[in-house]
């Protein structure tokens, strides 16, 4: 069971205030430097980042997507909204013993298609797999599908492997503009076992966050009924935090301020919009 991950860094001038603390409902990912990069970036700007996974994964309809993937000729690209689609694909290729023949074949023919991403983190995965991408700069699936949509329609299908809980903007737009879209549920959301557990962890030994910050509307789903136990009548007090726009419209769904909307989701997105929404002291 993965545990919170939290780290402290000091901000990088001695007038700052004190170090305010906040909770990250994500899992924690190493870099290349072995941190993860939302607890550096945050600390740069003086706050103290705790990372507690609300979500895990179970993944499905692994055989029929390793036949998809090995006829590149019937598509028009692909599209990856997901880091856990791209995790789809490494377990198609390990499952059926289709590495050889992915690195000298398939590989080079999906490569002649255009492979469309969503966020640097998923297009660094994508390349990790040997394929090259486009639109990474597009924050959200919607700014993806608008940018598919003015690019030439492709007279193949667009092969979307996605979640069981995805988003409809991204389909209805390509749809609404007649481009072919074939979509496959490759993986679902489940709760992390540990988040009760974890999550009290941190009230007891940390107190009341400062912020929140939820990456997906169901790792909202998951984990809003414990906060609200835990923070009680202080759950004024916490500023909310979105990653996208999807997850920010599931906060206001819920009837809770959204105090910061990552701008797109990356680490120096989000803690500039934390900054701003905690009122912290540019050094």
């Amino acid at each position: 069971m993965k545990m919170m991950r939290s780290a402290r860094f000091m901000a990088p001038c001695k007038d700052c205030q004190a170090i305010m603390k906040v909770l990250l409902l994500k899992d924690p990912k190493e870099d290349d430097c072995g941190q993860d990069p939302y607890i550096r970036e945050l600390g740069l700007y003086g706050l103290e980042a705790t990372l507690i996974p609300v979500l895990s994964f179970e993944f499905l309809s692994l055989s029929s997507f390793s036949e998809k993937l090995s006829h590149p000729e019937g598509y028009g690209g692909l599209i990856f909204t997901s880091p856990r689609a791209v995790e789809a694909v490494e377990l198609c290729l390990e499952k059926d013993n289709k590495t050889e023949v992915w690195k000298h074949s398939l590989k080079e023919k999906w490569n002649a298609k255009s492979v469309y991403v969503v966020g640097s983190a998923t297009s660094s995965l994508v390349n990790k797999i040997g394929l090259d991408t486009e639109g990474e700069s597009c924050g959200n699936a919607e700014k993806l599908a608008e940018y598919i949509c003015s690019r030439e329609s492709p007279a193949l299908p667009l092969l979307f492997p996605c979640g069981t809980v995805k988003g409809e903007i991204l389909p209805k737009m390509l749809k609404d503009k007649g481009i072919p879209m074939e979509s496959i549920i490759v993986y679902q959301k489940v709760p992390h076992p540990g988040i009760q557990v974890n999550l009290h962890s941190y009230y007891s030994q940390q107190g009341i966050p400062a912020s929140i910050t939820f990456f997906s509307p169901s790792g909202l789903t998951h984990s809003l009924k414990h906060i609200q136990e835990l923070s009680g009548d202080n759950i004024g007090r916490i500023k909310f935090a979105a990653i996208g726009p999807s997850t920010a419209r599931a906060l206001a769904a819920q009837g809770l301020p959204v105090s910061c909307t990552a701008e797109s989701p990356t680490p120096p997105a989000l803690a500039k919009g934390l900054r701003l929404a905690l009122q912290a002291p540019g050094c």
